[in-house]
């Protein structure tokens, strides 16, 4: 398969699934060897074994990183800081895609970017939706599962002026009702104990709003 082919049938694509890409071709091996050939003059990206993407000059989609994300390990959603991020409730750009998951942790890192993977257990794994941009699917945890995901995988300790410095903004996109109940589902006393200290923070934020 020629270059101008295979740009012909990947091109509009976000990124290729080899094993997708592939099925009911009959030269399918000789294409293996050219995705090769072409990742390593830099025409293609490889994120993952199977996965690809057409590097920057040749693509005709702007990727949606969190669909990436989701495809890079399955099941997973993207949640911790990057989520806050998605959500404007923290300021600054984060770097890395974190996601949840219930396989095991795992990193990987590509010009497209660095997605982390930590591991969940099952029945934390809930709280997410599906996000669609440029025809692209990605699961995103809600603001209120991003910041419980946080703290009980990060093992912070929590405190108004830790969430001070993590300058946690926009507060009013958290629903606190919604927080509890989430908080309640992780059947753990500590998560209780940070859903009281966002909900805190949060009336002493629209405290100083009033006196702005």
């Amino acid at each position: 398969m020629k270059w101008e082919e295979f740009l012909n049938i990947a091109g509009e694509l976000p990124f290729i699934e080899t094993e997708i890409l592939l099925a009911g071709m009959s030269d399918a091996k000789a294409v293996k060897v050219q995705i090769s050939r072409w990742q390593q003059v830099g025409k293609i990206i490889q994120l993952k074994r199977g996965v690809y993407l057409l590097a920057a000059p040749y693509r005709k989609v702007k990727i949606f990183e969190p669909s990436l994300a989701s495809v890079l390990k399955k099941p997973s959603y993207l949640s911790l800081e990057k989520a806050l991020e998605y959500y404007d409730l923290i300021p600054e750009a984060v770097p890395v895609y974190t996601s949840v998951t219930t396989k095991r942790p795992r990193r990987f890192t590509s010009a497209a970017g660095i997605f982390d993977y930590r591991h969940i257990k099952t029945a934390l794994f809930w709280g997410y939706s599906s996000v669609t941009v440029n025809q692209q699917t990605g699961f995103i945890a809600s603001p209120e599962k991003a910041l419980l995901d946080f703290f009980y995988l990060k093992g912070v300790k929590v405190s108004v002026e830790y969430l001070s410095e993590l300058r946690l903004q926009n507060v009013s996109k958290i629903d606190l009702q919604r927080l509890f109940d989430y908080g309640r589902r992780f059947k753990k006393p500590g998560i209780l104990s940070v859903c009281a200290v966002i909900e805190k923070y949060i009336e002493a934020r629209k405290e100083e709003e009033k006196t702005l």
